[in-house]
C-alpha cells in the first residue's frame, strides 16, 4: 500500500511539471507582471512629474493637485498628470510615502510630454546630479516640451541639464547661494517666489509650489479658471500678491 502511494505521488509530480503545465504557468506569470499604464485622454496636456527616492511630498503633491483638478473644469484643455522614474519599483519620498511610478523612462514608451515638473528631492544638490541618465532624460524632454518647471531644489537638476543657460531662475531661498556657486553663469534671483522666463518656471518650492502651479494655470486658462482651481483647494489666489518675476512669456 505504501509503494502504491509513493507511485501515485510520483505520477502527480510528473504531470504537474509537464511542458503544457509549465507553459501555462509561464503565461500566468506574464499576465501578472504585465504593466498597466494610466489612460491618457487625447486633447489634453500631458504633464510628467519626475520622481525618485527622496522626493519631497509638497513639491510633488502641490502642483499635482492643481493640475489634476483641471479635468473638472469645462471648456479648457485639461491636463493628464502622471509620474515618471527610473524604476518600476515603488519610490519612497523623503517623508516616507511610497509611490508606484506610472512610467519608467529608461525602458517604457513614453507619451509626448508637454509639461515637465521637477519636484525637489533630498539629493538634488549632490548625488542626483551625477545621474547622467536622469539628466539626459530632462534634456530630451526639454527639446519638445512646452513648459519645463521646477520647485525648490528641482532647479539644480534643470541647471545641471543646461536648460537654464541664458535664463533667469530661482530656487529654495536658503539654497540660492549654493546654486550660484555651483552654476556661476546663471542669473538666479532672490526675494521672489517664482520666475517665468520663456518656457521655464522655477519656484521657491514648499507651500509656494501651489502658487507657481496656479500661475501656470492662469497663464494657460485665464484668471477665472485659476481662481476656481485655487478655491477648490481653499487657496486665496491673487498673482499680484505673490512676489515673482516674469522675464519672457512663451508663445503657445
Amino acid at each position: 500500500m505504501k509503494n502504491w502511494a509513493i507511485l501515485l505521488l510520483s505520477i502527480l509530480i510528473v504531470s504537474c511539471s509537464s511542458p503544457a503545465t509549465e507553459k501555462k504557468n509561464e503565461a500566468l506569470k506574464t499576465i501578472k507582471k504585465e504593466k498597466v499604464f494610466p489612460a491618457l485622454k487625447e486633447g489634453r496636456y500631458n504633464v510628467a512629474f519626475l520622481i525618485m527616492d527622496g522626493t519631497f511630498n509638497t513639491e510633488l503633491t502641490a502642483p499635482f493637485d492643481i493640475f489634476q483638478h483641471t479635468i473638472f473644469r469645462k471648456g479648457i484643455k485639461a491636463m493628464n498628470v502622471f509620474t515618471v522614474a527610473n524604476t518600476d519599483k515603488p519610490v519612497t519620498t523623503f517623508e516616507g510615502m511610497k509611490i508606484i511610478p506610472d512610467f519608467n523612462y529608461l525602458k517604457d514608451a513614453l507619451p509626448k510630454i508637454d509639461i515637465l515638473v521637477v519636484p525637489s528631492a533630498e539629493h538634488h544638490l549632490d548625488t542626483d546630479l551625477e545621474d547622467t541618465k536622469m539628466i539626459d532624460f530632462v534634456k530630451k524632454v526639454d527639446n519638445e516640451a512646452l513648459f519645463v518647471t521646477s520647485h525648490c531644489d528641482g532647479a539644480f537638476v534643470l541647471a545641471k541639464a543646461g536648460v537654464l543657460n541664458g535664463k533667469v531662475s530661482t530656487t529654495f531661498p536658503s539654497d540660492i547661494d549654493k546654486m550660484r556657486n555651483m552654476f556661476p553663469a546663471l542669473d538666479i534671483r532672490k526675494e521672489v517666489l517664482f520666475v517665468h522666463d520663456g518656457k521655464y518656471i522655477t519656484s521657491a518650492g514648499g507651500a509656494k509650489s501651489f502658487e507657481a502651479a496656479l500661475y501656470l494655470c492662469e497663464f494657460l486658462y485665464g484668471k477665472e479658471i485659476a481662481k476656481s482651481l485655487a478655491g477648490g483647494l481653499v487657496i486665496d489666489w491673487d498673482v499680484t500678491k505673490v512676489p515673482h518675476t516674469i522675464i519672457k512669456e512663451e508663445n503657445l
